[in-house]
């Protein structure tokens, strides 16, 4: 049975969804992003720069690394430049699997699913329970895991403190992906703007959405352990591989990092 959609309380994807201009979401998510935003004026430029880091990095996996195989968690609302449509405009061939937990989410992916290449699923489910996301059956029918996939994290982590243990889910799904698979992963860090970044934390945590910030070598240690780094490693987002001569924010502006590895 479907879980009904909670309109009482905020939930990162919906809140995601605001600060990129979206229209998936409620008042209590939007009083939530406009307090982050109060504390950081520059909340929706790092949304944007994620945004961003998402559709480099699938460009970067499918054209350079020669990925066509996607298992993205924590997938969220955005309605362009997902990453199926990134990656089968450059391969149609490409296979996704999208996870999320959000009943507004599945929703959504339903219908922006619906019509799309043969090649898309959605499974829901949480990043915690990495066992049920690899034994659904809508995996098995997209994605064959004997063959290179790319595990995507993007923005999902610090909604995942450590007494939820990330650190095994993250291990778990990587342990199940052949060599020559690829993690692509952005987190929020608190190194560049330490009050505005403990400011925001609180915004979050006092809405009732867990929240943790992790340094850079934190995300490294949970994210990329015994994975071999793609140049130009674990980075602020708008200078990973960045595209055009456009001036780029500042560190301080963006405040997450992110990078992608490849399993050896």
């Amino acid at each position: 049975m479907q879980a009904e959609i909670d309109t009482s309380k905020p939930h990162a994807a919906r809140i995601y969804d605001y600060l990129l201009g979206g229209k998936d979401h409620f008042a209590v998510d939007r009083e939530t992003a406009e307090k982050g935003i109060k504390q950081i004026p520059t909340g929706r430029t790092a949304a944007r720069e994620n945004r961003a880091f998402l559709g480099r990095a699938v460009r970067y996996l499918v054209a350079e690394a020669g990925i066509r195989q996607f298992l993205d968690i924590g997938t969220g609302l955005p309605s362009a430049n997902n990453v199926h449509e990134v990656a089968q405009a450059l391969a149609p061939e490409s296979r996704v699997v999208y996870v999320d937990n959000d009943p507004i989410v599945l929703a959504h992916a339903r219908a922006l699913l619906t019509g799309t290449p043969q090649g898309s699923a959605y499974i829901d489910a949480d990043l915690c329970a990495p066992e049920t996301i690899l034994g659904a059956p809508a995996l098995a029918a997209t994605l064959d895991l004997t063959r290179p996939v790319a595990l995507m994290l993007v923005g999902l982590l610090h909604f995942v403190p450590d007494e939820q243990d990330p650190a095994r889910a993250v291990a778990t799904l990587v342990d199940a992906l052949p060599s020559g698979s690829y993690v692509t992963v952005s987190h929020g860090s608190p190194e560049f703007n330490p009050e505005g970044a403990a400011a925001w934390s609180r915004t979050w945590r006092d809405s009732g959405v867990p929240f943790q910030l992790r340094t850079t070598d934190e995300v490294a240690d949970l994210a990329f352990r015994g994975l071999d780094m793609v140049e130009p490693g674990l980075v602020v987002l708008s200078e990973w591989r960045p595209q055009g001569t456009d001036p780029r924010p500042l560190a301080a502006e963006v405040g997450v990092v992110g990078g992608v590895a490849r399993k050896p």
